[in-house]
């Protein structure tokens, strides 16, 4: 009698927190779903959460673990894994990376996928272990630590002959792969993707500086759903729990907002993002776009110069991108002190309803000050 009273009252409280469970999540956005879902699935080894390593002719490459595609899921939406990684944490000699790839395969049969299956893989670097090894402890918290990323329309980023990123085999990094469906609405099925890492140890090498750049646009903190027109390149945040900023006269700004119907052109000042202190010669730009995006420009205002133009190509009859050109030069392009710096994007929503947008650009110049640690290091070793 007593074990049938405190049965029943177990099952009424197991069906009362199952309940609240499955209201908070069917209240979730469409990203945060794919968060606690990827999660759950990977925890109870529904679907494999393992990431494979391995290493073979200077190449690191890793397999992610399973991603469910059961949906429609934008940018930034995706089912994710994530990964803290080194190359052998027993070596302690200088790299260089070199170049980096990203693809997707279908889980079961491990045969290739479309590129639209792909939103971003980032690498982020771990500041006080990146740069408190070469005594460069003044650069912490200057920049956002990520390394590269490379997405949806630009899938595979190699730099200029003789240029690399130096890190140590024994350095930690930290891996996002993130996965995209614009247009499969009635399959599920799991995909993985493929990343290699290319790299060397040629000591005549130069060694490269990331810094990212991105376009932040305005919006009302108070009222974030309406555009005000008080302010130029006013947005809609998509969200304002990520991605929302305050600039230095407190405005508050978004890096990812609301694409409505039709042409736009944003602008968006970046020289306090790029924070040049001296005279740098850029190498390499990988952009970083959302479909829709049509055009992409990095202005010198001082100069009234582009520096890069980035004509994007978008998949004709479904959403998606298919090439978003990267810059890539030996001989390299001096950016200035002293100048101002924009960002300049247009866009094309040609659907019936709204779509998100974000516009980066990560730049590598050579980096002059860690050249010359790196040959004191190496005399010294």
């Amino acid at each position: 009698m007593v074990f049938n009273k405190w049965y029943k009252i177990s099952l009424i409280f197991l069906i009362f927190i199952s309940s609240i469970g499955l209201i908070y999540y069917f209240n979730l956005s469409n990203r945060h779903k794919a968060i606690v879902k990827t999660r759950a699935l990977h925890f109870l080894n529904i679907i494999d959460s393992k990431w494979e390593k391995t290493l073979s002719n200077e190449q690191l490459k890793f397999e992610s673990p399973s991603l469910l595609i059961d949906g429609i899921y934008k940018s930034m939406e995706g089912p994710k894994a994530m990964n803290y990684f080194n190359l052998d944490k027993t070596n302690n000699s200088l790299f260089y990376m070199t170049g980096f790839k990203v693809k997707a395969k279908h889980t079961k049969s491990g045969l290739p996928l479309s590129n639209d299956f792909i939103c971003h893989m980032n690498i982020d670097y771990i500041e006080q272990e990146h740069h408190g090894r070469w005594n460069l402890l003044n650069r912490i918290n200057t920049q956002y630590p990520r390394l590269i990323s490379i997405s949806h329309g630009i899938e595979s980023v190699n730099f200029p002959n003789g240029f690399g990123i130096p890190f140590f085999g024994n350095e930690t990094f930290f891996m996002t792969t993130q996965s995209l469906n614009h247009n499969v609405k009635d399959s599920i099925f799991q995909i993985k993707h493929d990343i290699s890492i290319n790299y060397n140890n040629n000591e005549t090498n130069k060694p490269l500086m990331p810094k990212t750049i991105f376009m932040m646009l305005p919006f009302d903190i108070d009222n974030p759903g309406v555009i005000n027109e008080s302010f130029d390149n006013s947005c809609i945040p998509v969200e304002t729990k990520n991605h929302t900023y305050i600039n230095e006269n407190g405005q508050a700004m978004s890096g990812h907002w609301t694409l409505f119907k039709g042409e736009t052109t944003y602008s968006s000042n970046v020289t306090q993002q790029l924070a040049i202190k001296d005279t740098m010669r850029l190498h390499q730009i990988t952009p970083h776009l959302h479909p829709f995006a049509n055009q992409f420009i990095l202005k010198d205002i001082t100069s009234n110069q582009i520096i890069y133009n980035c004509e994007v190509k978008n998949h004709s009859g479904k959403i998606g991108l298919t090439k978003t050109p990267e810059f890539s030069s030996s001989k390299g392009l001096k950016m200035f002190p002293s100048h101002e710096y924009e960002l300049i994007l247009t866009t094309n929503n040609t659907t019936n309803k709204p779509q998100d947008m974000m516009a980066s650009m990560f730049l590598f110049f050579y980096d002059k000050e860690l050249d010359i640690k790196i040959k004191a290091y190496r005399n010294a070793n």
